[in-house]
């Protein structure tokens, strides 16, 4: 049986094999997750060594979306990186290498070709942009595809630690615009990139044309937080069992210096 949140949605994917969403939805969680990739020898900060593994012709790298997964399959204690499925598709897209998902594991194993990592790097979305437009009052999400919203409560819900809530809600702007808007209240600064990077990979899996939604981060006690908690809808984020540092430091964690390939 499916075990993994990756394999639930590998599961619904081939289920419905005509399904787009389906499809696109596997690969959002493909993008957010963090994979575990089998190394020729032990990673340094720069620099790592996918293990490859020739399939008529081509050279897989291989990761897992559990590291017991990992030592599962190979029989032994190996080198790894832990690094997120975005990171990865951009580290080995263009690079004429395949990447295999979750091998050994019937309900989750998946191979991707080159071809695949090449279209996978072109719907990843680039860094959010700053915006300098503010919102001037917040209304009910009406509108807001279901699909977006339950991307955006999976994906949270295995965020913890990086805020404690997300609001979602309608947004008017001094600029006159409208537009979905997140604001998320308790995110340490170091946890903001990856919160806006997070709802920019769930838009762009969406399915939607010109999907966007602006992302906010507040503190608890603000006054206009208590005007955004009264039309919006809530996510509770999860909080970590463990104290954990957001400060970058296995290979593939910081987005702005990702691992280069030997």
């Amino acid at each position: 049986m499916p075990d993994t949140p990756l394999d639930h949605a590998f599961a619904a994917m081939q289920a419905a094999p005509d399904n787009t969403q389906a499809e696109l939805h596997y690969f959002e969680h493909l993008a957010g997750s963090e994979l575990f990739l089998l190394l020729t020898e032990e990673p340094d900060l720069d620099n790592i060594s996918p293990d490859l593994f020739e399939v008529e012709g081509t050279g897989f790298a291989l990761a897992f979306d559990r590291p017991e997964r990992l030592a599962g399959f190979v029989g032994r204690e190996a080198p790894y990186a832990a690094l997120s499925g975005s990171a990865l598709i951009s580290m080995l897209a263009g690079q004429g290498i395949g990447l295999g998902i979750n091998l050994g594991i019937d309900d989750g194993q998946n191979l991707l070709e080159p071809a695949a990592l090449e279209w996978l790097q072109q719907m990843l979305p680039d860094t959010p942009d700053e915006t300098t437009r503010r919102p001037v009052q917040f209304d009910a999400p009406a509108g807001l595809p279901e699909t977006v919203l339950t991307a955006l409560d999976t994906r949270l819900s295995h965020a913890a630690g990086l805020a404690e809530s997300a609001y979602i809600t309608k947004a008017s702007y001094d600029s006159g615009e409208q537009g979905f808007f997140v604001g998320f209240t308790g995110a340490p600064t170091a946890a903001q990139p990856a919160l806006a990077q997070m709802v920019a990979e769930v838009l762009a899996f969406s399915g939607l044309e010109a999907a966007a939604m602006d992302v906010g981060f507040l503190r608890a006690d603000d006054p206009a937080t208590q005007v955004l908690a009264a039309q919006a809808l809530r996510i509770d984020l999860p909080t970590p069992e463990e104290p954990q540092s957001l400060t970058p430091t296995a290979p593939g964690r910081n987005p702005a210096k990702p691992p280069r390939l030997r």
